[in-house]
């Protein structure tokens, strides 16, 4: 394994590991993070997993993990890598189990002041229309024929079915549908999976959580969001469910399969590959983007039974309206100058947000002076945080940052040191209303599992590869 004296300290938020290191790298791998943080990276195969994403055929520039940055299948979660297009590989570990797995968030006209008073009963509602739990199904039962129109338009299904809202549409990264995808390629076992979680959390680190926002960083840019001090908004983090992971899963088994025939060997088989050109390549990229658009899909499903929530406990007053949705686990292909030319490239982010900064022709138009909205979820005792995209990221990391607080206990050490009934009523307590189908997910999910989320925006906020806008503290939690 890889030690601190190995590594170059490029300046005081990022560091190297030199192409020389190995000889089977093809580029260097560069780590942002706080001197404050480099122990803990340690601690875990993920520097050596960040190594292993340098070997990849294509690699352009560098493999890049962020500073919520921990070990994960085959990538590092917090990684980023670009190959090159058409003939640099793609790599389902380098998109994760949950594609499409993301974040949105919903802004209110309610204060913390009028809201705090109906916490319980909102609470109580929200987990009674969020079904949450794993493997646990909603109310939309769909047969094979209607999940492949789902799988095929994303997010525009739940509108066409009176489960959304079209104004959303503009503001969901690709407006909620990648046109790639192609239901053929999704197996019937990943299809079945899907019939019934549209509208579900499931259970590890997902949740739907009503916060306050407490600080605003930019008033400019949080002017522009519709952001202020104060203001209820409810954040919503869950993926593709059940389906994505068995697209993940199938595709994993035969990429191992068929390596040898493309002369592929990477130094772990976890990174499972195929050029992006070839028959499986191209099927695996149009199976990810049908879970990519049933994740959209499923959010927007959750925003509607929000919705239905809302107006149960607070009559006329209007429903939250969507700042943004946006995804950290996902490939796709984009445009990135490297050495002064334009290159269309094979982006992979795992655990890594997109962070398009200002005049990007990809996102709306409400956002292109300020950069696309980042939404940086925390633990459920802690902060989350609203940044925005920047020029610099789209210089340094491909048009990426961090995606979260990352990890730095494993489910299995938490559920053994947590005590979770106590921790719901510490949480109570500190005025946050916890929710959950099982005393497990409140353990597994406790703060102290994860790394300290201030010191992770620090870093990308020094870095410039985004800019802090406002800071979120949880009210109310719905967890599996």
């Amino acid at each position: 394994m890889i030690d601190q004296k190995s590594l170059i300290k490029l300046n005081e938020y990022l560091w190297e590991i030199p192409q020389s290191t190995r000889p089977d790298m093809r580029v260097p791998a560069h780590i942002y993070a706080l001197e404050e943080m480099l122990a803990d990276l340690f601690n875990d195969r993920s520097l050596d997993q960040l190594m292993n994403v340098a070997t990849l055929p294509g690699i352009q520039k560098a493999a890049i993990v962020m500073p919520d940055v921990h070990e994960g299948y085959g990538f590092p979660i917090g990684g980023v890598c670009a190959t090159r297009y058409p003939d640099g590989v793609i790599s389902p570990g380098g998109i994760g189990y949950d594609i499409n797995c993301g974040v949105r968030l919903l802004l209110s006209d309610i204060t913390f002041n009028d809201i705090e008073s109906h916490l319980p009963e909102l609470t109580s509602e929200l987990y009674r229309y969020i079904p949450s739990g794993i493997g646990r199904g909603g109310s939309i039962k769909l047969n094979i024929k209607e999940i492949e129109k789902v799988l095929t338009r994303g997010a525009h299904w739940a509108v066409q079915n009176g489960y959304g809202d079209a104004d959303d549409l503009e503001f969901i990264e690709s407006n909620g549908v990648l046109p790639s995808a192609d239901s053929n390629v999704v197996s019937t076992e990943a299809k079945q999976r899907g019939h019934d979680q549209l509208g579900t959390i499931g259970a590890g680190n997902h949740f739907v959580e009503v916060d306050r926002v407490d600080e605003i960083f930019d008033e400019e840019i949080a002017r522009s969001f519709g952001l202020y001090r104060e203001q209820t908004v409810i954040l919503i983090h869950t993926g593709s469910r059940g389906m994505g992971h068995q697209v993940a899963t199938d595709y994993l088994r035969l990429f191992q399969r068929i390596m040898p025939k493309y002369d592929l060997h990477p130094p772990d088989r976890e990174l499972a590959c195929a050029p992006f050109n070839s028959r499986e390549g191209q099927q695996y990229f149009s199976a990810m983007a049908a879970a990519a658009n049933y994740a959209w899909c499923n959010r927007e499903v959750i925003t509607w039974e929000v919705r239905q929530a809302w107006k149960n406990i607070f009559g006329k007053t209007p429903t939250p309206r969507l700042l943004y949705d946006v995804a950290h686990n996902m490939a796709k292909l984009e445009t990135h100058v490297l050495n002064g030319k334009s290159h269309k490239l094979i982006v992979h982010r795992k655990g890594a947000t997109r962070a398009f900064g200002p005049g990007s022709s990809e996102i709306p138009d409400s956002y292109q002076k300020t950069g696309q909205p980042v939404l940086i979820p925390g633990s459920m005792g802690t902060a989350s945080y609203v940044l925005s995209g920047t020029t610099k990221s789209m210089e340094l990391t491909f048009g990426s940052t961090c995606h979260g607080a990352g990890r730095q206990m494993s489910r299995t050490a938490a559920k053994k040191i947590v005590d979770a009934p106590k921790l719901q009523r510490e949480l109570l307590e500190q005025g946050i209303h916890v929710q959950a189908r099982s005393y497990r997910g409140i353990a597994e999910e406790a703060p102290i599992a994860y790394k300290n989320i201030d010191l992770v925006v620090k870093t990308v906020s020094r870095a410039g590869i985004a800019r802090k806008v406002a800071r979120l503290r949880p009210l109310s939690v719905i967890k599996g």
